[in-house]
């Protein structure tokens, strides 16, 4: 199972996140998105694609704190996890993409094994996220299958 968990200020990891569900259920491959994560109702195996926006001073948007939260306070165990994320932002702030980079150390900090480096896209360069995400997702279903 692939659970795709999103940290969404504005909508626009939402909108990566159902596109990325979206090409996952025309591979074959089940999934579940989760747009208001708790670390109690996702099994820490299998893989996550974490997807999430940076908001103000490079902090995770409201929806996703309290599971990053629990991941700091009181991690799984992550030795059956595979993970990756995807960080959106804009590279205009010193601050560009620092909720997913974040995001993909400290998974690789508690244990999980990281399947691609953080995938950041640009919202300067790709207004459209999900069309930047084309080459990437088609690598990273190689990768899994």
């Amino acid at each position: 199972m692939i659970h795709i968990i999103t940290g969404s200020t504005l909508g626009g990891a939402e909108y990566v996140g159902d596109h990325i569900s979206d090409v996952l259920q025309q591979a074959e491959l089940e999934n579940h998105i989760h747009n208001h994560p708790t670390l109690s109702d996702i099994p820490a195996q299998g893989i996550w694609i974490i997807v999430t926006s940076t908001h103000g001073a490079g902090d995770y948007p409201d929806n996703i704190q309290p599971f990053i939260a629990a991941l700091q306070q009181t991690p799984p165990n992550t030795q059956q996890l595979r993970y990756a994320v995807i960080a959106l932002g804009d590279s205009s702030y010193d601050t560009f993409c620092a909720a997913g980079k974040h995001a993909h150390d400290l998974l690789a900090d508690i244990g999980a094994m990281p399947l691609t480096d953080c995938f950041t896209i640009d919202v300067q360069q790709h207004p459209v996220p999900e069309e930047a995400l084309e080459n990437w997702l088609n690598t990273f279903i190689e990768r899994i299958q």
